[in-house]
């Protein structure tokens, strides 16, 4: 499996560290499973490709860059893509704050942050009753399965800055719901296709905002 980590090289700093991490972190997801449902029942056994490189793929699309980076990830479940990337991304100024309204996943998702020292934040909240104040400014968001496009930037818009950017995973439907958002919002979007789902892309939205 280290092998499918080589390709992001340039944007971690030790590859058999973070390996070593990402294994860990893989294990420990397992055990927790069987106590509570962090992700589907049908894909424990396929969780490297499933959960792991598909949260890790978004590395060459956050890029190489050492300026300090806030990441804010919503809906964030039993941690995909935040927490991967947190421990990839362990060696760089970058913060994340997750927000997911179910309190166990949140005791996993804190567990996590602490077993393997990251900068990560959880709010145990429903997003909407988030004040955007104590999350500060964002450069970053991150979503995955969360909800169609118009209410994710709903969501999104709360906290949105003039600089802030989304990398959204969204599957084969991603056309419709741009489609549908294209009444209520202004935005910007790179449509990339996804390394791990043949159906899926990733949406990478820049410049946000309501229409008039």
């Amino acid at each position: 499996m280290i092998e499918h980590l080589r390709a992001y090289t340039p944007f971690i700093a030790d590859l058999h560290a973070t390996y070593a991490r990402i294994t860990a972190f893989n294990t420990q997801l397992l055990r927790w499973q069987k106590v509570q449902n962090l992700v589907s029942r049908e894909t424990p056994g396929d969780l490297w490709t499933r959960h792991i490189l598909d949260s890790l793929q978004l590395l060459p699309l956050i890029g190489p860059n050492d300026a300090p980076l806030r990441v804010l990830d919503i809906g964030s479940g039993g941690g995909f893509p935040a927490l991967p990337l947190a421990i990839a991304l362990k060696s760089r100024p970058v913060s994340f704050q997750l927000i997911e309204s179910n309190a166990r996943k949140c005791a996993f998702l804190r567990a996590m942050a602490r077993e393997f020292d990251l900068p990560v934040t959880v709010h145990t909240t429903r997003i909407e009753a988030v004040d955007p104040q104590t999350i500060g400014a964002v450069d970053l968001f991150t979503s995955r399965a969360l909800a169609p496009l118009p209410l994710l930037f709903s969501y999104l818009c709360r906290f949105w800055g003039a600089d802030s950017r989304a990398l959204l995973h969204k599957g084969r439907e991603n056309g419709e719901e741009l489609k549908t958002a294209d009444s209520a919002w202004l935005y910007d979007v790179l449509r990339l296709p996804s390394t791990t789902d043949p159906d899926g892309v990733i949406l990478d939205i820049r410049n946000l905002r309501r229409r008039a």
